[in-house]
């Protein structure tokens, strides 16, 4: 099943279901106005949205309504939490060898964690808004899993059968900004702007095989400015499972439905597979050469992030965004801390 959000001029938009080939969706306001109401509900909503997509693609709704995915809004506008961690060791160990650090044991153990902003979370082709070049803007292909609610205690066995629904995530981060707030030791705010998800949300079902209950076996292809980028498999080099990111979610606390939990960027130990940032190409280039020679990304720059079956099929549809260049009075003060 997929299950988009469309613009309703309503924060939290409009739920409807898309067809497998993300080309008609219905509305289904007498099942969920919304998402989060049907994820509040999944027991009862389940299984009738199933109807309609099974209806849907088998072209017996005649309203059907076509599909743009350029239109659609992310699948939760505002989620309640959005918890971001870092799976791929592989990734970490590598950051931390480009400057020359050690890699702590426990992170082979213990999963890295931080929690986002989830007030806004943007659509797969919205712009990326950067008010300022040197911040050093970045994207970061992840997948993520959205939750029912999970009871506080929650097991990895048990935590399998909490995930509802998955998408593809595009999580920005201000790289030039990152060590600056995490000195401070409180975690990171305006270095992680507005998350970009998906055009749909995926049940786990529609992956079939390539799904096992904890990871994603299949690649995850990211294209900047039209040229390929990374082409990494979401399910390989992936330390910690996404039932073992919710049970460390939720050691000390209850998760509430709509819960959005992320992989972390993708990263595979076998380089040949490219990089799913910019970053962790600028910690190969350190290692190989002494210096990063790929730039961030400046105004005018795009990045593409999908994912595709053996058959070819755009299993969550794309993200496609644009850098924009944001004018705020507030950019050149900041920019004048910046050099000082």
């Amino acid at each position: 099943m997929k299950l988009a959000t469309i613009n309703n001029n309503t924060r939290d938009g409009q739920l409807v279901v898309a067809n497998k080939q993300l080309t008609q969706a219905v509305a289904v306001p007498e099942i969920a106005g919304t998402l989060q109401l049907a994820l509040d509900n999944w027991r009862h909503c389940e299984p009738l949205l199933k109807k309609v997509y099974d209806e849907l693609n088998s072209g017996k709704i005649q309203t059907a309504m076509a599909f743009h995915q350029e239109r659609a809004l992310a699948p939760l506008p505002r989620a309640y939490q959005w918890l971001d961690g870092s799976a791929y060791v592989t990734h970490v160990e590598l950051v931390r060898k480009a400057r020359g650090a050690e890699l702590p044991e426990s992170f082979w153990t213990d999963p890295l964690m931080y929690q986002g902003g989830s007030d806004q979370m943007i659509g797969a082709h919205q712009p990326i808004l950067l008010p300022d070049e040197q911040w050093g803007l970045d994207f970061e292909a992840e997948i993520a899993v959205i939750t029912d609610d999970v009871p506080l205690g929650t097991s990895p066995d048990e935590a399998i059968g909490h995930i509802k629904l998955l998408m593809l995530v595009n999580d920005v981060s201000l790289r030039n900004l990152i060590p600056g707030e995490l000195q401070k030791g409180f975690g990171f705010v305006q270095s992680k702007p507005a998350t970009a998800f998906s055009p749909v949300a995926v049940t786990p079902d529609e992956l079939a095989d390539h799904w096992d209950g904890a990871r994603v076996h299949l690649p995850v292809r990211s294209t900047l400015n039209g040229k390929a980028f990374g082409w990494t498999n979401a399910g390989v080099d992936m330390t910690f499972g996404f039932p073992e990111l919710i049970a460390h979610a939720a050691k000390t606390r209850d998760l509430i439905a709509g819960t959005i939990i992320g992989s972390g960027t993708i990263s595979n130990s076998c380089l040949t597979n490219g990089s799913s940032c910019i970053a962790e190409k600028r910690m190969l280039e350190t290692i190989e050469s002494g210096g990063p020679k790929t730039p961030f990304m400046k105004a005018g720059d795009t990045i593409r992030i999908e994912m595709c079956d053996a058959q070819g099929t755009n299993i969550f549809g794309s993200i496609n965004q644009q850098v924009i260049r944001f004018e705020t009075k507030h950019a050149t003060s900041n920019n004048k801390a910046q050099a000082l």
